[in-house]
């Protein structure tokens, strides 16, 4: 399929939204079934009828990298920043066939990220490897860009504190901590804004110009909490106990239009793999859940008279624009939150039989007040594959896992242990076109975020820090074993094991480790074979990371060498390696030298494994152009030892 015949209707992966600042229009970058990218433009009507996307592909059949960053403006049009190595092409998409692509400029330097500019445009924050931050103006009319300052030190965020787009707060990182300046884009001069205490990390996440009222993030409390303020005036900034929320700090995403000194906000709360919605209000000092379908919401939103903007997805629901009425979620009754973590669940008392489906199925109930524009349908008119959270018994607690298959999982005549790349990263309660495809060709699959993965808390995410394939290791062992256990009782083969960069690393490990006859066979993309040889292979970006998160040190204990070139001998299960012959993460020759070991120990390619290399491909090789083709490969593999 020609990029230029791809419809909104098709998307079935989108990142990166923005909203224009009056509301009218939002952008995002948008995948069908082929997996080619390209921008999308949504026209968001403001008596908050449906939102309508229309797809912004590249002339000639190109596709746009996964690194290009859209910015939505008022006219419909996105301005979008595409990113190759140190250049950086700035470019207006339009549906206009006359004027579907206008090059604005291009720019050569290391980093470069957009913010829009509330009266159009964008201005641009770029750093060419000195601790210096450059600073242009965008204007969206074709003229060159205008260098408006060069400041020392790095900087993040972009908050607007006007209307006029001249006050830009911005967060300095400098001495060890993060505080939240005032850049003035007609003079060039930075003021500092917020200096709550001493050494405290202190950053503006939230403003109202017409009010001047501020949410705040900030640890001079003691701990990382929201607060807020009314900036400009003489009260201190107030830390309210209901913000302060067990796990991640809930993350504020939009301000009730014309709310004044005391404005209604929406903030999202993270809660493992699903995200939800709540209201907070300065003088009610409490947080109202809004009822919605379980899924992830995009962390980002416009509130205005239509009703709440925000991206949604969920596993059998494509990521797509949400819209809702606040008000009437409220009157339908907020729910009480995702309630108390139901107990772990031993795998022996797993249900064998299926059961109707609870409501409380992503994409299942829907609210009054709620509704979903532009999520795609499958093309063969069925239904997607739903999957929910199951919280299963670990060697050293529960274990939160995105399971596919319904109520009778376990006993599906086959089943798939999925593993997260990472380790910094977690599997979320959201559409995932690789494993929709497995779930649709009938296999169970069960996605845990074992130690190591994101959104469990501090000490779970840190088990891993200087013991890559430790404690991670064994809980995928342990799940893998009472798997195999219960479904041998069943007269069911054992399990399958499939992982994706480190998880691909930590499959690797698991499927050399795992008893003879609790394995069916094991799936990697783009792995690497240890910690060691990553840092002695990639690039700066990812060795920086590698020795952040520890991978330099092996973790020590009674199961050896954490090399999988050193336990290739013990790979006995069928095996598929697939690698992209660009990724600029893990390098192919990761995958390569684990192909030559396999040949040099006598297995035979194409018997007792397989390995493709997909020509052209990088990292997010199941994300590029063709992923969908890839996706048919592993879901074939894993069902049944053969590729489709």
């Amino acid at each position: 399929m020609s990029t230029v015949a791809r419809t909104a209707s098709q998307a079935l992966r989108r990142f990166g939204f923005t909203f224009a600042a009056d509301g009218s229009h939002a952008a995002c970058l948008a995948a069908g079934p082929d997996g080619g990218w390209y921008a999308e433009s949504w026209r968001l009507p403001a008596d908050g009828s449906p939102a309508e996307p229309v797809p912004l592909p590249p002339p000639a059949g190109r596709t746009e990298s996964l690194r290009s960053q859209p910015v939505a403006m008022s006219d419909g049009r996105v301005l979008v920043c595409r990113h190759d190595g140190e250049r950086h092409d700035l470019v207006v998409l339009s549906a206009a066939r006359e004027e579907r692509e206008q090059q604005l400029a291009r720019l050569w330097l290391p980093g470069l990220r957009l913010l829009p500019v509330p009266g159009g445009g964008a201005v641009a924050l770029g750093t060419d490897g000195r601790p210096v931050t450059t600073v242009w103006r965008i204007a969206a009319d074709g003229s060159p860009p205008a260098q408006v300052a060069e400041l020392p030190g790095m900087y993040g965020g972009g908050l607007w504190l006007d209307t006029a787009g001249r006050l830009l707060a911005l967060d300095r990182v400098a001495d060890g901590s993060v505080r939240t300046v005032v850049l003035d884009l007609d003079g060039g001069a930075v003021t500092p804004l917020l200096e709550i205490a001493e050494g405290s990390n202190d950053r503006l996440v939230l403003f109202d110009p017409p009010s001047g009222f501020g949410v705040v993030r900030s640890d001079a409390p003691g701990a990382d909490r929201l607060g807020w303020a009314l900036l400009g005036g003489s009260d201190p900034v107030r830390f309210p106990d209901c913000l302060h929320q067990p796990g991640p700090v809930p993350r504020p995403i939009a301000l009730a239009p014309g709310g004044g000194t005391d404005p209604r906000v929406v903030l999202q709360l993270d809660h493992g793999a699903a995200t939800a919605l709540a209201l907070w209000q300065p003088s009610a000092g409490r947080l109202d859940r809004l009822p919605a379908p379980p899924g992830r919401f995009g962390e980002t939103g416009h509130w205005s008279a239509a009703g709440l903007r925000v991206p949604y997805s969920a596993p059998d629901r494509p990521a797509a624009l949400a819209t809702l009425d606040v008000d009437a979620l409220l009157a339908a009754g907020a729910a009480a939150g995702p309630g108390a973590v139901p107990p772990p669940l031993p795998l022996q008392l797993a249900p064998l039989a299926p059961h109707a489906a609870p409501d409380d199925l992503p994409g299942g109930a829907h609210p009054p007040g709620w509704r979903v524009d532009g999520s795609a349908e499958p093309g063969d008119g069925g239904s997607w594959q739903a999957a929910r959270p199951v919280h299963l018994g670990g060697p050293a607690g529960p274990l939160e896992a995105v399971v596919y298959g319904g109520d009778s999982w376990l006993a599906a005549p086959h089943l798939v242990l999925a593993l997260h790349g990472g380790p910094a990263d977690a599997w979320r309660l959201e559409f995932d076109p690789a494993l929709q495809r497995m779930a649709g060709r009938g296999t169970a699959v069960v996605a845990p975020n074992q130690r190591g993965s994101t959104g469990y808390g501090p000490a779970h995410e840190a088990a891993v820090h200087g013991a890559w394939g430790g404690p991670d290791l064994d809980d995928v062992l342990h799940l893998l074993d009472g798997l195999a256990e219960q479904r041998a009782a069943l007269g069911l083969e054992p399990p399958a094991l499939f992982g994706v960069s480190y998880g691909g690393f930590l499959a690797l490990l698991a499927a050399a480790h795992a008893p003879a006859g609790h394995l069916a066979r094991c799936a990697v993309v783009a792995p690497f074979l240890s910690g060691a040889r990553l840092l002695a292979e990639a690039a700066e970006p990812v060795r920086a990371m590698c020795e952040r998160l520890g991978g330099a040190a092996e973790a020590q204990d009674v199961r050896g060498p954490r090399d999988v070139l050193r336990l290739a001998h013990r790979l006995t299960a069928p095996l598929l390696i697939v690698h992209g012959d660009r990724d600029e993460v893990v390098p192919v020759g990761q995958s390569r030298t684990l192909r030559h070991e396999l040949l040099r120990l006598g297995r035979a390619e194409g018997t007792d494994f397989r390995y493709v290399e997909a020509a052209g491909a990088g990292h997010e090789l199941l994300a590029e152009e063709g992923a969908a083709v890839l996706h048919e490969l592993l879901a074939g593999f894993l069902r049944t030892g053969r590729p489709a």
